[in-house]
């Protein structure tokens, strides 16, 4: 398939890579570090990264903008997207190839291509991994994208800490340090969090429930995002902060938006992606997110996930 990816790569002169809404560090760094390779390897040609910006991911990189007729005969890459309905900007469909790159199951088998593997850590590993297929076939790589990349493969497996990190993820890491970025300053800005965040993160340490099947819940309403002043997305990087308590095997985040709730799902074991495949979400075994539309839904995931942990 990596082959396959690459001479589709070689016959397109405009090439536009999709990732995720929601993003996180692995849909900018696999997207990013994806044209930064194509840039560089095949300067003739036009490569985009597009899709809405996330303002708290800026230090990664900038998203392009660009008409609809640039789709036109364009082969149209998207990363880290498990289901067409996450796609970022609904284009994505309008060129002349679309493959599939990604590491979460793959319930929804869409594109011409696909290279889908689970056992890799992220996207962003997945992304290198076809730069070393290719850097005896015309492929190159940048400071710049393995900055991109190695922050997309820290960010999917918690500075290393996941189940999903394997001896490859280790041995790839290894070698994108060696390119010339500041780890320090990328640590800095992946996971230095304002004062607001950190004062919600206190009342969540605080105010978290746990049953005793060892399900955990966060339940984070518009009334506690607006006396913190911190934004869903925002709410949503503090969902790791209950992995280090003891008796807890799976917990679930509810933050609320404007027209939904939004699940954020997360396991020490206890396989969770199929009670978010229920609220029509999905994800991996032990990190997955879902959509609800009530609180009273939100009692509905948690006796799901009681079942699971018990």
């Amino acid at each position: 398939m990596k082959e396959q990816i690459l001479e589709a790569i070689k016959k397109y002169d405009t090439i536009i890579v999709h990732r995720h809404v929601r993003p996180d560090p692995d849909a900018y760094g696999s997207q990013g570090g994806l044209v930064e390779i194509l840039k560089e390897s095949f300067p003739e040609k036009k490569v985009y990264a597009v899709g809405q910006e996330e303002e708290s991911l800026n230090y990664l990189r900038r998203m392009d903008s660009i008409p609809d007729e640039t789709y036109s005969g364009a082969l149209v890459i998207v990363c880290d997207t498990a289901n067409q309905e996450r796609v970022c900007d609904s284009r994505y469909t309008m060129g002349a190839l679309l493959v599939k790159i990604d590491h979460h199951p793959n319930e929804d088998p869409y594109g011409d291509l696909l290279w889908v593997d689970t056992t890799a850590s992220s996207t962003s590993e997945m992304i290198y991994e076809f730069y070393l297929y290719g850097k005896n076939h015309g492929l190159e790589i940048t400071n710049e994208a393995a900055r991109l990349l190695y922050a997309g493969i820290v960010g999917d497996t918690g500075r290393f800490l996941y189940p999903s990190t394997t001896e490859k993820t280790f041995a790839y890491a290894g070698e994108l340090i060696h390119y010339q970025f500041s780890r320090t300053e990328l640590y800095d800005r992946m996971y230095e969090l304002p004062q607001n965040v950190i004062k919600l993160n206190g009342f969540v340490l605080q105010n978290f429930e746990v049953r005793p099947s060892g399900a955990a819940s966060v339940i984070i309403n518009r009334e506690l995002l607006d006396q913190f002043s911190v934004k869903p997305s925002d709410a949503s990087l503090l969902v790791s902060t209950l992995g280090n308590v003891e008796g807890i095997k799976a917990w679930a985040f509810f933050i609320e938006e404007k027209d939904q709730i939004r699940v954020r799902l997360r396991s020490k074991g206890p396989v969770i992606n199929g009670i978010a495949k229920k609220y029509k979400g999905g994800g991996h075994p032990l990190a997955s997110g879902a959509s609800i539309y009530s609180w009273s839904e939100a009692e509905n995931v948690m006796k799901d996930l009681d079942e699971v942990c018990k």
